[in-house]
This record gives C-alpha cells, structure tokens and sequence, in this order.
C-alpha cells in the first residue's frame, strides 16, 4: 500500500507545484486544468484555469494538490498537519529551509536540536506547514 499528501491551494496550486519543482529538485507528471475536462469539470468558467490535478515526484514520492472549488469543498488552511522533509546534508537542510520559508512564515528556526543535527518548521507562501528534519550521522 501507498500513502501521499494531496495538498488544497486557494488558486495557486500550479504556481505552488513550480515552486516546489524548482526548489525541492521534484519532477512534475501532469498539471491538469479545470477548463481541460469534460464539462469544465463541473464547476464553471470562472474554474477553467484553475487546478483540477496536479502530480510532482520527489525523491521518489508523489506529491498531489488542487486548487479549492468553492463550491463544493472551499479553502481552509492547512491545520495540524506538516510535511516532512528529511534532507541528506546541512547544505540541502539549509537551501530547502530557506526556500520554503521566503515569502511565508518562520515557526522554528532551522537549528541543532537533541534528536536532529538539524530542524526547523515553517509555513510557506502558499500556507503549507513544513518540518525539515535531518538527521544526525
């Protein structure tokens, strides 16, 4: 069985998926528009360009999001819960810290820790909740 995160955005689902590619070295499978299904998918002109499904892999694991429809199921913010990151050098922890919280929010700073030789949290531009944690060797 496998498990990933499918991720909610208030409209910049694609922008967001981008940024991640560019930031997190992820690859991205398909970023599909509202406007591309049959029908609009259901949810008007003012959806066309929004996004229905978008996919990226990362090291390996899927990453998957949309853009909210109001009408159906309408944005909240993400709550009680992060995504985990667990880099393989200071170097990496250090460059995808600093990516993920320009432009958003600090909750942590990415410092030594008693469990980790780094770890930091936070939220970024898009209000995702991140928790990059590398390891001690």
């Amino acid at each position: 069985m496998k498990m990933n995160a499918y991720l909610t955005f208030n409209g910049n689902c694609a922008e967001a998926f981008h940024y991640y590619a560019e930031h997190l070295d992820g690859k991205i499978n398909a970023i599909m528009k509202f406007g591309d299904a049959p029908e609009g998918g259901g949810c008007g002109p003012e959806m066309a360009d929004k996004t229905i499904h978008a996919c990226m892999t990362i090291d390996g694991q899927d990453l998957m999001g949309s853009d909210a429809v109001s009408q159906y199921c309408p944005y909240e913010p993400l709550k009680g819960i992060s995504l985990s990151l667990h880099p393989a050098s200071l170097a990496d922890a250090e460059r995808v810290f600093a990516a993920l919280s320009a432009g958003g929010s600090v909750g942590m700073p990415l410092e030594k820790t008693f469990w980790a030789a780094r770890f930091g949290t936070c939220t970024d531009q898009f209000g995702v909740p991140w928790m990059i944690n590398l390891e001690k060797e």
